[in-house]
């Protein structure tokens, strides 16, 4: 029976592999340390990790072994009830633009920048599968012309913007 469970496991990881989409950009470099700190989440992609969340945040640290430490914290809009979830991270390129993230070892997941401003305020992260998708940002809220024009690349990509949930920040 332990079997099966991996196999069907196995299956469901490498199944959300194969899509249709094209090839998804990302950007052409990123400082790795000044990405590290803490972001917080302006939308996502609902999943079952962060269903009725509020106050999502995301904290980044370089570890000694130039992996980094990812500490997602959130609060369920339903209890207050705080939660967090420590993993790890790393980059698969030259230009730290593509992850991986682990929070159930040995499992590992895309994490993509694919949209990054210039001095760090916001940054976009998906998957190449469009399955995962999240708005990022240095402060818990971000100007109506940044989201407008986020929403306007995200869906050149190929992400759907009816998908997102707008996280409540307080």
């Amino acid at each position: 029976m332990k079997y099966f469970f991996y196999i069907m496991l196995t299956i469901l990881i490498f199944s959300g592999c194969a899509s249709n989409h094209p090839p998804l950009p990302t950007e052409n470099s990123v400082n790795i340390k000044k990405y590290m700190g803490k972001w917080y989440e302006i939308a996502r992609y609902e999943h079952f990790f962060e269903k009725n969340c509020k106050n999502v945040t995301a904290t980044y640290s370089l570890k000694d072994d130039n992996t980094l430490k990812v500490i997602n914290r959130c609060q369920k809009i339903d209890t207050n009830k705080k939660t967090s979830a420590t993993g790890v991270a790393y980059a698969t390129n030259d230009s730290n633009s593509k992850l991986k993230v682990s929070f159930f070892r040995p499992f590992y997941g895309d994490y993509w920048i694919i949209d990054l401003d210039k001095d760090y305020k916001y940054a976009v992260v998906g998957t190449p599968s469009r399955e995962y998708l999240w708005i990022l940002s240095r402060t818990s809220t971000l100007p109506k012309n940044t989201i407008d024009n986020i929403l306007v690349k995200i869906k050149k990509l190929g992400f759907s913007t009816e998908k997102l949930i707008w996280t409540i920040q307080e």
